[in-house]
């Protein structure tokens, strides 16, 4: 089989095209992430030890249902979707560990505050980072890196490195990885918060 074939679900590829043409700053991507990539963001977030995760941007859910196959029993994983129509798709979702939430990654700190967590392991973000405005891309990881959790770890997938320069400046160096096994292929950005500095390789 081919690899495209693996990525895509039909009824998943139109829904994504549909968000992408609709709101392209939201969506940043045509096609959905492969579970090659999938896999990767699992290890680099060290989401199998992680007890709080956030997700910025889960689209249609590829991703999230990645983590939530991944994560402890005793876990939760809250979702921020700006997309109504994405939103409702993780909604959808039948997992008691999963907290969907329709909002703006720029207000993480007060949404994450009123979940009840004080700070939290890992975060995952597929945010278009190269298409929002600097400032904002800046303060959604300036909220981010106060969230996190002393060892807490912040991932980003990207086609572009922008989320890379705005991260080193609140983060440090990021330990960078490139995913070959996706349509298009995608870098993959990690920073852990303990010494604020790259996580080791996977």
């Amino acid at each position: 089989m081919k690899l495209s074939e693996h990525l895509l679900q039909p009824d998943k590829r139109i829904t994504f095209l549909k968000g992408f043409f609709e709101s392209p700053a939201q969506v940043g991507s045509v096609i959905p992430s492969s579970r090659f990539l999938e896999r990767r963001i699992v290890d680099q977030a060290n989401i199998r030890s992680a007890k709080i995760v956030v997700e910025l941007g889960p689209g249609t859910g590829g991703t999230t249902r990645a983590l939530l196959r991944s994560m402890r029993d005793d876990a939760a994983l809250l979702t921020i979707e700006l997309n109504p129509k994405f939103h409702g798709i993780i909604s959808s979702i039948r997992d008691t560990r999963l907290i969907p939430h329709l909002g703006c990654a720029g207000d993480l700190r007060e949404i994450v505050s009123e979940y009840g967590f004080n700070t939290i392991d890992a975060v995952v973000s597929g945010i278009p980072f190269s298409i929002i405005k600097p400032e904002f891309g800046r303060a959604i990881i300036r909220g981010i890196a106060d969230s996190l959790s002393a060892g807490g770890r912040f991932v980003a997938y990207q086609f572009r490195d922008r989320v890379n320069v705005l991260g080193r400046e609140v983060l440090g160096p990021s330990q960078v990885h490139i995913e070959l096994l996706n349509i298009p292929p995608v870098r993959v950005y990690s920073w852990a918060k303990n010494n604020l500095s790259a996580v080791a390789n996977a």
